[in-house]
C-alpha cells in the first residue's frame, strides 16, 4: 500500500506530490497525459496581484512553483509600484512548454515518487482498513492511506464554443467523466463551475507597430528566495484595445454565445469575465485592454489576455480583426469556455481533508478556486497534511493572519464560494504584515520545522535574517550631520530640513526618502542585498502600522486558541440563532475564531459560543474537583 495517491498533475497535484514525497511518504501521481504535466491551458504567466504573494509563500515553505517560474521567465514585473508595499506583487510571463517540461522532470527525479499516465475512473473507501483504492481505465487497482484530488477542470469537463458543445478537458485532452460519477456516488457535494480562455494567434500575422510595447521593469524580483538575482528580461509584451466596432460585432452576435443562450449552467469567475460578458456588464466603457503575450521562447504563438470568449469561430475571427494590430491575425487556437465539476469547500477542514471522508483531501480548482497560484498553494498544504496523516504526525493549519495561503484556505472552508475564488490582497485583514517581501520571515521557520525546506534554503534564510538584524542596528546607531548637501537633498525631496544631526533610521522613516537618496551620506554602508534594504526600509517606514496589525493578530489568536469540539451539538446552546446553528453544524469549525468568520454567524452568536464554552469549562473543573474530593480517604 502506498502512503499517498495524487489524482492530477496540474499545479495543485505537482506541489502535493512533491511535498508529500519530500516529507518521506511514498507517493504516486496520476495524470491523464504525461506530456501535459504542469500545463498552462489559460494564461502563460505566473503571479500577479496577490497571486505573486502566494507564489513567494509557496517558495518560503519549500514548494516548487517559484523556482520553476524563475527558470523559464520571459519577462518579469513588480506590479502596483504606484501604491503601498502591501500590494506590490511580482508577475512573470513564462515559457509554458519549458515550465511543463521542468515540472515533469522534477516529479520524475523526486525520490519516493512515481509519476504514472492513467485515467482514474473510480475511488472507493477500503472496507477492512484505513485507506482508499483507485481504479484506472485499464483495470489496474492501487491502494493508499490517503488520496489527494487535484482534478483541475477535467472533472466531467464540457467545452462550449458557440453552438458547439462536447465533452473534453482543457487543450483538447480527455475529460474525467467516470471519476465524477464515482465521487458523486461517494456523496461528495459537487457543483458546476465555468472558466474560459482566449484565442492564440500567430505572431507573424500581427502588426505590432499599432500596439504599445511593454517591457519588463528594473524593480522586478525573483519569486524564489533562493535566487541570486531577478530573471533576465527576454521578451516584450504588447498592449492594444478593443473599440466600438469590436463592441458592435460582439453584441450583434450575443445570441450565439452559450453564456447568454443558457447552454452554460456553471458559475464563471467574477474577476476574469469573457469579452462578451464585459461588453454587457460595462456598456459605458469605450474600450477594453488587450495584452498580447508570448507563449514561449521557441514558438510564434501569442496569447490575447483579456479576450476570453465562448463565441463561435466566425464571430471570434470577426471581432478579433476589428482590434488594432490584429486586423490580419491568424488564429492558431480558438477561445472556448469549459464547464467542470468541483466540490463545495465547506465539506473540507482547514487541513484540506474532507470532514466526512478521513484520508481524502482536495486541492486546487477542485476546491472551487481559480488560478494556477491558488491551486499550487492548496496542493502544497494538502500534500503536507496527507503525508503527515499517513506518517502518523499532527496536521498543519496555516492561520489566516500569517499568510495569504492561510487566508485562501480559511475563506474556502469557512465561508465557501459561490463562484471560482480568486485571491486578492483585500481579502486579508493584515495585508501590511503579509507583504511579498516578508513571506520567508513568516513561513520558512515552519517549512524548516516540518522538514520541507532544504539545508541550502535554510542557510540562505538564516544569513538574510542576520543581515536584516545587523542593518537595523547599524541605521539606528548611525547619526548623519546636517550638512548643506544633505539639507539640499531634503529640500529637493520635499521634506523638512534637519535642525541637528539625525539617525539614518529616522530619515529612512520619511516617505520621501530612501536608501538611494541617502547613499552619498552613508559611505560606510556595507554591501547589502537589495532585499535586505527593502525589508529594513519598509519596516521602518510602516513601524506604527505594523505594530497595530500585530496587535490585531494577537487579538484574533485569542479566539483561534479557543477550540470547539468537532462533535459539538449546536442545537443545545441557548441564544444561538437558527441560521447560526445550521451554519455551524455544516462547517463544524475547529475554533471560535473560525466560527466568527462563517457567513451567517454574527457577534452575538460568537458571544453565545464563548459563554457556553466557559460554562462547560467551569462545570468540567467542578466535576474534577468533586471526583478528587471523593477519592480522598
Amino acid at each position: 500500500m502506498l502512503d499517498i495517491i495524487v489524482i492530477g498533475a496540474g499545479h495543485a497535484g505537482i506541489e502535493a506530490g512533491l511535498a508529500a514525497a519530500r516529507l518521506g511518504a511514498r507517493v504516486a501521481v496520476y495524470t491523464i497525459q504525461l506530456d501535459w504535466v504542469g500545463n498552462m491551458p489559460c494564461n502563460p504567466s505566473v503571479g500577479g496581484s496577490a497571486k505573486g504573494h502566494l507564489v513567494r509563500e509557496i517558495d518560503a515553505l519549500g514548494g516548487e512553483m517559484g523556482r520553476a517560474a524563475d527558470a523559464v521567465t520571459l519577462q518579469s514585473r513588480l506590479l502596483n509600484l504606484g501604491k503601498g508595499p502591501a500590494v506590490h506583487s511580482p508577475r512573470a510571463q513564462v515559457d509554458r512548454r519549458a515550465y511543463s517540461d521542468r515540472m515533469k522532470c522534477r516529479l520524475e527525479m523526486q525520490e519516493k515518487l512515481e509519476l504514472r499516465q492513467a485515467e482514474i475512473v473510480s475511488l472507493e473507501k477500503l472496507a477492512d482498513k484505513d485507506g482508499w483504492a483507485v481504479l484506472t481505465r485499464t483495470g489496474a487497482r492501487e491502494e493508499a492511506r490517503c488520496v489527494v484530488l487535484a482534478t483541475g477542470t477535467f472533472l466531467a469537463g464540457q467545452i462550449h464554443l458557440g453552438e458547439l458543445h462536447y465533452a473534453s478537458g482543457p487543450d483538447g485532452m480527455p475529460p474525467a467523466a467516470a471519476l465524477a460519477d464515482s465521487l458523486r456516488a461517494l456523496g461528495l457535494p459537487l457543483r458546476r463551475f465555468k472558466t474560459g480562455t482566449p484565442a492564440r494567434v500567430h505572431r507573424r500575422s500581427l502588426d505590432l507597430s499599432k500596439t504599445t510595447p511593454q517591457s519588463g521593469d528594473a524593480a522586478a524580483v525573483a519569486f524564489s528566495f533562493s535566487a541570486s538575482a531577478p530573471p533576465k528580461q527576454r521578451s516584450d509584451c504588447y498592449l492594444t484595445y478593443t473599440n466600438a466596432e469590436t463592441r458592435r460585432v460582439i453584441l450583434e452576435n450575443l445570441h450565439r454565445s452559450p453564456l447568454f443562450g443558457g447552454q452554460i449552467e456553471g458559475v464563471g469567475p467574477r474577476y476574469c469575465p469573457s469579452i462578451e460578458d464585459k461588453m454587457v456588464r460595462f456598456p459605458d466603457r469605450e474600450r477594453h485592454p488587450v495584452f498580447i503575450e508570448p507563449c514561449g521562447a521557441d514558438t510564434q504563438e501569442m496569447y490575447l489576455q483579456g479576450l476570453s470568449s465562448s463565441l463561435p469561430e466566425d464571430v471570434q475571427l470577426a471581432f478579433l480583426r476589428t482590434i488594432p494590430g490584429l486586423e490580419h491575425c491568424q488564429v492558431m487556437r480558438l477561445a472556448y469556455a469549459i464547464e467542470y465539476d468541483c466540490v463545495d469547500p465547506l465539506a473540507l477542514r482547514p487541513t484540506l481533508e474532507f470532514a466526512d471522508h478521513p484520508g481524502l483531501f482536495g486541492a486546487g480548482q477542485f476546491n472551487g478556486s481559480s488560478g494556477y497560484e491558488e491551486a499550487a498553494a492548496q496542493g502544497l498544504v494538502a500534500g503536507i497534511n496527507a503525508a503527515r496523516k499517513a506518517l502518523g504526525l499532527p496536521s498543519v493549519i496555516l492561520p489566516r493572519t500569517g499568510s495569504y495561503i492561510g487566508t485562501l484556505i480559511d475563506d474556502l472552508v469557512t465561508k465557501g464560494c459561490a463562484e471560482p475564488y480568486r485571491m486578492m490582497t483585500s481579502r486579508s485583514e493584515v495585508r501590511l504584515l503579509l507583504r511579498q517581501d516578508t513571506a520567508d520571515r513568516r513561513l520558512t521557520p515552519l517549512g524548516q520545522e516540518i522538514g520541507l525546506v532544504s539545508a541550502e534554503h535554510s542557510s540562505r534564510f538564516e544569513a538574510k535574517l542576520a543581515a536584516i538584524a545587523a542593518e537595523r542596528q547599524r541605521v539606528q546607531a548611525l547619526v548623519l550631520p546636517p550638512t548643506e548637501a544633505l539639507q539640499a537633498v531634503l529640500r529637493a525631496a520635499g521634506t523638512a530640513e534637519l535642525p541637528s544631526g539625525a539617525r539614518l533610521a529616522d530619515l529612512l522613516c520619511r516617505p520621501q526618502l530612501d536608501y538611494a537618496l541617502l547613499a552619498p551620506f552613508d559611505p560606510s554602508r556595507p554591501e547589502l542585498d537589495p532585499a535586505v534594504m527593502e525589508t529594513v526600509a519598509i519596516d521602518l517606514k510602516y513601524e506604527g502600522y505594523l505594530r497595530r496589525q500585530e496587535a490585531q493578530v494577537r487579538d484574533a489568536a485569542r479566539l483561534e486558541e479557543c477550540p470547539l469540539p468537532e462533535d459539538l451539538d449546536y442545537a443545545v446552546i441557548p441564544s444561538l440563532r437558527t441560521e447560526a446553528r445550521e451554519k455551524l453544524a455544516k462547517v463544524r469549525p475547529l475554533s471560535v475564531g473560525q466560527a466568527s468568520r462563517i457567513s451567517g454567524v454574527n457577534p452575538a452568536d460568537v458571544s453565545a459560543l464563548l459563554i457556553w464554552m466557559e460554562k462547560v469549562r467551569r462545570e468540567g473543573r467542578a466535576h474534577r474537583g468533586q471526583t478528587e474530593e471523593a477519592a480522598q480517604p
